[in-house]
C-alpha cells in the first residue's frame, strides 16, 4: 500500500480510503453483514488504514457493522472517520448525544477523524455557528472523545473557503471530486485552496457514484485502453500532491481487489502531460452528454410518493448517453414514474448536489412519457 501525509498532521493514510456509505445489501435491502465484514477486514489486511462512516448511511446500521468489523484487533490498525448529523441537532447539547450515541454503535472510546458532516451555506450558520459546534468539538477532543477535527462539503467554492478560514482548529476537510467536477463544488479551487492552509483533503465521489466506472464508449475513447475506466478516474486524483487520500464506497469484493491494485501503484505526479489532456477531453464530452449530475448518495429517499429518485435520474441518463431507447427500458421498468412527483421539495433539501428534482422529473415526462 502507498501511504500520504494527512495535511498538517503529519500521520500517513492509506492513499485508499475504505468507504462504508454502499456495503453489499441483501434483497431486503439490509446490510449484508458477513460480507461487509469480510471485505472491510481484507482491505484493512492489505494496508488500507482510512475507514469512514457516517450516522445516516445504510439507514443508521453502516456504524454498527464497522463496529463489528473493527474487533478483533482491527481497531487498533487503522483511523477511525465518523460524521456529526448537523441536521438533526435542535439545541447545542444535541451534538454530545449523538457523538455518545455513535461511540457506543462503533465499540469505540473515541474516533480519530470527526467531520461535521454535509456543511452547506444553511447549515453552517443555524448550525456550525449558532451552536457553537467547532467549540464542542475541541471540548470532545479535550476529554478524548475525538482526535482531529474536520468538515465534509456541499455548497459552492465561496462557502467552502470562508468555513475554511473560520476557524484555525480544522485539520481536515472532505469534498467532492474527480475529473467532471473540477470546477463544481469546491473544485480544484477549494483542493489548493484548504491544501495551502495546511489542511488534510479527503476526495469522496471519486467516480462520480459509480457514473465514471461505466463509461459511454464516446467518453471512453478519449483514454488510452491500458487502463480501465475506474483506474483513470483514481489515478487522476492521486497525481495531486494535495489529494490525501480518497474514499470508495465498495459493495463487492471485485471492486475491493481492483482498487487496492490500483492504490499500490498510485503515486503523485504519475500522469504523463498527454494523459492529463485526455481528462479534459472527456470531460467536455461527458458535460455534453450528461442530463442530470446525480450521484446516488440516495440522501433524497425515502420519497414520500414512492419515487425511486436515483433509478429514475440514472435511467434518465442513459437517455443523454444512449437515447431514448436503451432510456426507456430501464424507465419502464420502473415501477413508479416521474409523473407521481407532487413538487413537494422535500427531497431538494437533501440533496447534496442542490439538484432542482421537482423540475427534472417534469423534463423527465416530457421525454420518457
Amino acid at each position: 500500500m502507498r501511504y500520504r501525509t494527512f495535511g498538517k498532521t503529519g500521520i500517513k493514510v492509506s492513499a485508499l480510503g475504505f468507504g462504508c456509505m454502499r456495503f453489499p445489501v441483501l434483497e431486503d435491502g439490509s446490510i449484508h453483514e458477513e460480507e461487509a465484514i469480510s471485505m472491510l477486514r481484507h482491505a484493512i489486511d492489505e494496508g488500507v488504514n482510512y475507514v469512514d462512516t457516517a450516522y445516516p448511511y445504510h439507514g443508521g446500521n453502516s456504524e454498527l457493522v464497522v463496529g463489528k468489523a473493527l474487533k478483533d484487533g482491527y481497531r487498533e490498525k487503522i483511523y477511525l472517520a465518523d460524521k456529526c448529523p448537523v441536521w438533526l441537532l435542535k439545541e447545542e447539547e444535541d451534538f454530545d448525544r449523538y457523538l455518545d450515541e455513535q461511540l457506543k454503535k462503533l465499540q469505540t472510546d473515541h474516533i480519530d477523524f470527526y467531520l461535521l458532516h454535509a456543511l452547506t451555506r444553511d447549515r453552517f450558520e443555524t448550525a456550525v455557528k449558532k451552536f457553537h459546534l467547532v467549540d464542542k468539538m475541541k471540548a470532545a477532543r479535550e476529554e478524548g472523545k475525538i482526535r482531529y477535527l474536520g468538515f465534509s462539503f456541499h455548497d459552492e467554492v465561496d462557502v467552502f473557503k470562508e468555513i475554511v478560514d473560520y476557524t484555525p482548529d480544522w485539520d481536515f476537510c472532505q469534498i467532492q471530486y474527480n475529473y467532471i467536477n473540477v470546477n463544481d463544488q469546491a473544485g480544484t479551487e477549494g483542493l489548493l485552496y484548504a491544501a495551502d492552509k495546511g489542511l488534510a483533503v479527503i476526495i469522496m465521489e471519486p467516480l462520480l457514484g459509480g457514473r465514471l466506472a461505466n463509461l459511454s464508449s464516446h467518453v471512453a475513447e478519449k483514454f488510452s485502453g491500458e487502463k480501465t475506466a475506474v483506474e483513470h478516474a483514481l489515478d487522476f486524483l492521486w497525481d495531486k500532491e494535495q489529494v490525501s487520500l480518497l474514499l470508495s464506497g465498495m459493495s463487492e469484493r471485485k471492486q475491493v481487489e481492483d482498487n487496492l491494485t490500483y492504490a499500490k501503484r498510485s503515486s503523485v505526479g504519475m500522469l504523463s502531460a498527454e494523459e492529463r489532456e485526455a481528462y479534459k477531453g472527456a470531460k467536455e464530452i461527458y458535460d455534453n452528454m450528461s442530463m442530470v449530475n446525480c450521484t446516488a448518495c440516495a440522501y433524497c429517499m425515502p420519497c414520500p410518493f414512492g419515487l425511486n429518485i436515483p433509478e429514475i435520474f440514472k435511467a434518465y441518463n442513459v437517455f443523454g448517453l444512449e437515447g431514448k431507447n436503451g432510456a426507456k427500458k430501464a424507465y419502464d421498468s420502473l415501477e413508479v414514474k416521474a409523473d407521481m412527483c407532487k413538487s413537494c421539495h422535500h427531497c431538494e433539501k437533501e440533496c447534496p448536489q442542490h439538484i432542482k428534482i421537482s423540475q427534472v422529473m417534469k423534463d423527465v415526462v416530457k421525454i420518457m412519457e
